[in-house]
């Protein structure tokens, strides 16, 4: 009789149980695979919230997303030599007190007035309701020396009492056509018949001369930021926008007369703006009218238009401001250069360094309010890298617009704060 053989241990398990104890194993492959994706997606959002945009290759986003019409949200750039006090100074500051900060609108905005001209208690109470961070002066508001002089100063100290800080006076004193105290006969100042005439000497001495005459009179008056220089070159000869405010088509010369009227500015006590990143001088269209073209890419602009800011920038000024100017052939649409993350942080901020603030261009000029709402423009410069809103259309709906657009976790206070921090660096480094 033969004896009966044992069968392996193995084959005595049921098959049920190997069948669930694989499908265990599985299960667990596919969960470990899942929390990698999960992080990998969290890893796209920064701590407050705000969706980072992955870095990609802008020809080939452009390629693949023709119609695309968001550049998207910045990284939140933070400046690297903020003191304490200005930190500390920020954390003391409610969410509306920062949000102000980001607006540099006109006193009629503020006081709902139809043309100011002098600073009482409307506007110490308007000011105590919307304490912004900066105030812009155009010729309905300038008659004469005493009366420009005082109500700066009046301004000047409704800020301090207010908000603890000064507050940007600012005027567009270009020099040539567009002189606000200049061209009004009350005063006794120099005047210069264009910019263009200027560059046409090839003296940069005069360039700078010139920056410090302005800031003589303008500092005396009581003004700290002046919007200027243009560093626009010449390129199409179609344009009359800019025209003879510009220097010249000469990109260095251009350069060289910008940072030159930048130091004369800035070494006599006021603030410099550079004007209009990343150049209009190419546009046949005003962006005060509508849409403003180049047809030209980043890559050729930094051939010719973009010159003039590179050379300027090593003269370091406070701000520089950014045009209205779409640029399709590199944007992939129709995007303002002032609302596009590529333009302000990607090019400004990223490949070429500049520190200091940034501002839009009027944001009621047709360019941008004729597409977007008030509170729709200030979100998307604000998210594009921008630090300061130029006169929204609407300056209380822009400015509900920012504080929606935090509380919808639209817009991170971080990059609020980022912005407020370098604004109060400069005043209280330069106007304390």
């Amino acid at each position: 009789m033969n004896k009966k053989r044992k069968s392996p241990l193995w084959m005595l398990v049921p098959m049920g149980v190997i069948i669930v104890v694989l499908s265990i194993v599985l299960i667990v492959i596919t969960l470990k695979s899942g929390n990698q994706r999960t992080e990998t997606a969290s890893a796209s959002h920064t701590q407050s919230g705000e969706k980072e945009e992955e870095s990609v290759n802008a020809a080939d986003t452009i390629q693949e997303n023709p119609k695309e019409t968001d550049t998207g949200p910045a990284q939140v750039y933070v400046s690297p030599d903020i003191s304490r006090e200005v930190k500390d100074k920020v954390k003391s500051m409610s969410l509306e007190e920062k949000a102000a900060q980001l607006f540099f609108v006109t006193p009629e905005d503020i006081t709902q007035v139809d043309a100011a001209t002098v600073a009482g208690e409307d506007t110490k109470k308007a000011y105590e309701q919307y304490p912004v961070g900066g105030i812009v002066y155009f010729s309905r508001n300038i008659q004469g020396s005493d009366q420009l002089k005082e109500m700066l100063s009046k301004t000047q100290s409704y800020a301090e009492e207010i908000a603890g800080v000064p507050v940007f006076l600012g005027v567009d004193e270009e020099g040539g056509e567009v002189s606000r105290v200049a061209g009004n006969k009350n005063f006794s100042v120099t005047r210069y018949e264009s910019m263009r005439a200027i560059g046409d000497s090839k003296d940069t001495s005069r360039a700078y001369d010139m920056g410090k005459n302005l800031a003589s009179y303008l500092k005396e008056l009581g003004f700290n930021i002046d919007f200027a220089p243009d560093a626009d070159v010449i390129t199409n000869s179609g344009n009359t926008v800019i025209g003879n405010r510009s220097f010249g088509e000469d990109p260095r010369l251009v350069g060289a007369m910008a940072s030159q009227v930048v130091k004369g500015l800035q070494d006599n006590g006021v603030s410099a703006c550079l004007k209009h990143f990343p150049g209009h001088g190419g546009t046949v269209e005003d962006s005060h009218e509508g849409r403003a073209y180049t047809d030209k890419t980043l890559e050729e602009m930094e051939a010719e238009e973009l010159v003039p800011f590179q050379e300027g920038i090593k003269a370091e000024p406070d701000f520089i401001m950014a045009g209205h100017i779409s640029i399709p052939k590199s944007l992939g649409d129709d995007t303002p250069a002032s609302l596009s993350e590529q333009v302000l942080t990607g090019l400004l901020r990223d490949k070429y360094g500049y520190d200091g603030l940034i501002i839009t261009d009027a944001l009621n000029m047709k360019a941008v309010s004729g597409v977007y709402s008030p509170a729709e423009a200030s979100v998307k410069a604000l998210l594009a890298g921008t630090d300061m809103l130029l006169m929204p259309d609407d300056f209380r709906a822009a400015y509900n617009g920012v504080l929606d657009a935090v509380e919808e976790r639209d817009l991170s206070e971080a990059r609020i704060d980022a912005s407020v921090e370098r604004i109060l660096r400069l005043k209280m480094k330069k106007y304390p």
